[in-house]
């Protein structure tokens, strides 16, 4: 694909495979703990947890900003969660996953390294996922809002406006 050109779609995308990415963003530097596993359940989230809690300095307590799946809410992860004081526990709403910078990064992921590759399997895609870790954290730069929170709630009272006077 040349640079400017609008990508060209020739065919249609097959999936050969899936995996589960758990990511943890650092928003403060960029950098982010990744892993692929090829089930979502609360055994592979719980090797995750454990993972950050191995890379992150004992010192520091760790803000967890997570949707509301159930794999996040089991008696099995809620035990581990009670018994590391330093993890602290956000629910984002339902369909508020925009309010997680770690959605950011997952969209960046997929325009610049899944949707422009072929994954003839989940190895390769998980392959092209690691690359993409690693480029991260290679250059990692912290997403910065360019908006201020009254520009924001400003935008959404428009929004709300406009459709309560849509006449439908």
């Amino acid at each position: 694909m040349r640079v400017g050109l609008p990508e060209r779609r020739t065919h249609d995308y097959r999936r050969h495979g899936t995996t589960s990415l758990f990511a943890a963003l650092d928003v403060k530097t960029g950098t982010v703990i990744g892993e692929c596993h090829r089930r979502h359940r609360s055994h592979e989230f719980l090797q995750f947890l454990r993972t950050i809690d191995a890379h992150v300095p004992a010192m520091r307590d760790v803000h967890l900003v997570l949707d509301n799946y159930g794999t996040h809410k089991t008696s099995r992860v809620r035990r581990w969660l009670a018994g590391h004081a330093r993890f602290h526990v956000h629910f984002t709403p339902t369909s508020a996953s925009w309010l997680n910078l770690v959605e950011r990064w997952f969209a960046l992921l997929s325009q610049r390294q899944i949707k422009r590759g072929s994954h003839r399997s989940t190895r390769a895609l998980e392959t092209a996922i690691r690359e993409y870790l690693a480029l991260t954290n290679a250059a990692p730069t912290p997403f910065v809002w360019t908006k201020t929170a009254d520009d924001i709630l400003a935008s959404v009272g428009r929004y709300c406006q406009r459709i309560s006077d849509s006449g439908h």
